[in-house]
């Protein structure tokens, strides 16, 4: 019989790191869609490393950084009484900056497609900077929210590599599903890595597809 605890435990580890990601990426999207800071590339540089950087090599300088015997581990025991190696609040960490880019550039490419008109017109009315972004601006690119929040909580699904050296493969604190598939295969248990894998294939496959509709609905509406 199938454990479903590896299944629940991913998409509470994709929940959670979506919703962070949700918070923090909008400051860092709009300074990286109007800033024109000299050295804006350094910074879209280290925010797009997890697309290209295999998952086990950040994950292995996320498990130097946050071992006890690093002075950043032994700071955050010490003070918060916190240990990010193989936890699930590590697991946490590790995903939501190996999701940052999937976050980040939907929303950074929904604010430049943004006319500059609506922003000033704004600004000219009187409205703060904060009430322009959340009644004018974001209003206009709940598209690319949307596919931001999908993509994050998608990638966040299929993480294997960050999360085996970060998290390593403690049952019901990080053995997500993907470890759950490994193991399975390990053990030549092909029928149960098979229904976890299929589980995860027919969600990503419906949230993406979901997705793709309401884009296409909403630019042929916008169309119109």
């Amino acid at each position: 019989m199938i454990d479903f605890e590896p299944l629940i435990l991913t998409f509470r580890l994709a929940l959670i790191t979506t919703i962070i990601l949700l918070i923090i990426s909008f400051p860092i999207a709009y300074w990286l869609a109007y800033s024109r800071f000299k050295a804006k590339a350094i910074v879209e540089t280290i925010v797009s490393m997890p697309l290209v950087l295999p998952p086990s090599v950040l994950g292995f300088y996320l498990l130097v950084a946050f071992s006890p015997s690093s002075w950043l581990g032994q700071f955050l025991e010490t003070n918060f009484d916190l240990r990010l190696v193989f936890s699930f609040t590590g697991l946490i960490v590790a995903s939501v900056i190996y999701s940052l880019p999937f976050m980040v550039h939907p929303i950074q490419a929904g604010f430049a497609s943004l006319e500059p008109e609506l922003k000033y017109a704004s600004y000219s009315l009187g409205k703060s900077r904060l009430t322009t972004l959340l009644r004018v601006l974001l209003p206009n690119m709940k598209s690319s929210l949307l596919t931001g929040i999908v993509l994050t909580f998608a990638h966040t699904i299929g993480e294997f590599g960050v999360v085996l050296m970060i998290g390593g493969n403690i049952p019901g604190e990080t053995k997500v599903a993907s470890m759950a598939i490994y193991d399975q295969v390990e053990m030549m248990h092909y029928d149960q890595a098979n229904i976890y894998a299929f589980i995860l294939f027919a969600i990503t496959f419906v949230i993406l597809l979901v997705v793709y509709l309401i884009n296409q609905r909403y630019f042929i509406s916008k169309a119109i």
